[in-house]
């Protein structure tokens, strides 16, 4: 079943003329940056790398703020035209370059399914991965906030709801949705360990998620990223307890 799924969905679009000029401006660390990179994957479109310094501040440069005022990424620029915020980049990429409508269906109400879930992943579960980089990074967190580590434990409940109409977000068929949603999840997993006894469906989603070949793309950030994440609470504790024993 898992194989027929890989099998619609990742396939040439010999019928459709293609974009050569579309740049994508992003980081591989940033979930919504990797979600692109899948989308565009999924349509076959090839797109032309920028990697935006932001540690270094980049994305804070008059140049950048041309492209986007809210100074984030992903952005594309296609055609001289910049498009920015994930969720909207893709929705705007299945609408101009898609051979079909399955990713993103014309369908008013399968459409507005999607843009709920994409809305779900905005506030609610990438919410929670900023959450817990901006405490790590900017208010030096030793450990993840308990709090953030119950909002995701909710974010589970409710993906696992969501599945009960079928293997993917929005019922039978991969979406826009799928593609953002796991991005953002397998950023966080391994601060809040997905339980297969209380969340079954979800479990396999992320297994049927994982097994697309376009999901390649997406491990290597999502794993590195958790992993910046727990070196920095080490650098944090280990800050913490110099400054107190400088104070004893």
């Amino acid at each position: 079943m898992i194989r027929r799924f890989s099998c619609e969905f990742v396939s040439p679009f010999s019928k459709i003329s293609l974009p050569t000029d579309i740049t994508l401006h992003h980081t591989e660390l940033s979930p919504p940056s990797r979600a692109i990179l899948l989308v565009a994957k999924v349509l076959g479109i090839k797109l032309e790398l920028k990697n935006v310094d932001m540690p270094n501040g980049e994305h804070l440069t008059p140049e950048f703020l041309k492209i986007n005022p809210q100074q984030t990424v992903p952005v594309i620029v296609d055609s001289g035209v910049a498009v920015y915020e994930s969720h909207a980049i893709a929705a705007y990429l299945c609408d101009s370059y898609a051979k079909d409508d399955k990713l993103y269906p014309r369908d008013h109400v399968k459409r507005a399914h999607i843009n709920a879930r994409l809305h779900f992943d905005t506030g609610y579960l990438f919410a929670q991965f900023s959450a817990l980089f901006e405490d790590i990074f900017v208010y030096g967190a030793t450990e993840a906030p308990p709090k953030v580590l119950t909002h995701l434990r909710k974010c589970y409940d409710i993906m696992e709801r969501f599945l009960e109409s079928g293997p993917f977000l929005c019922g039978d068929h991969l979406s826009i949705a799928d593609i953002s949603c796991i991005t953002t999840l397998t950023s966080v997993e391994s601060f809040v360990p997905i339980e297969k006894s209380r969340h079954p469906k979800l479990v396999k989603w992320i297994a049927t998620m994982k097994s697309f070949s376009f999901y390649e793309l997406n491990r290597t950030g999502a794993h590195d990223v958790q992993e910046m994440m727990r070196n920095k609470m080490k650098e944090n504790k280990e800050l913490a307890e110099g400054s107190a024993e400088k104070t004893n």
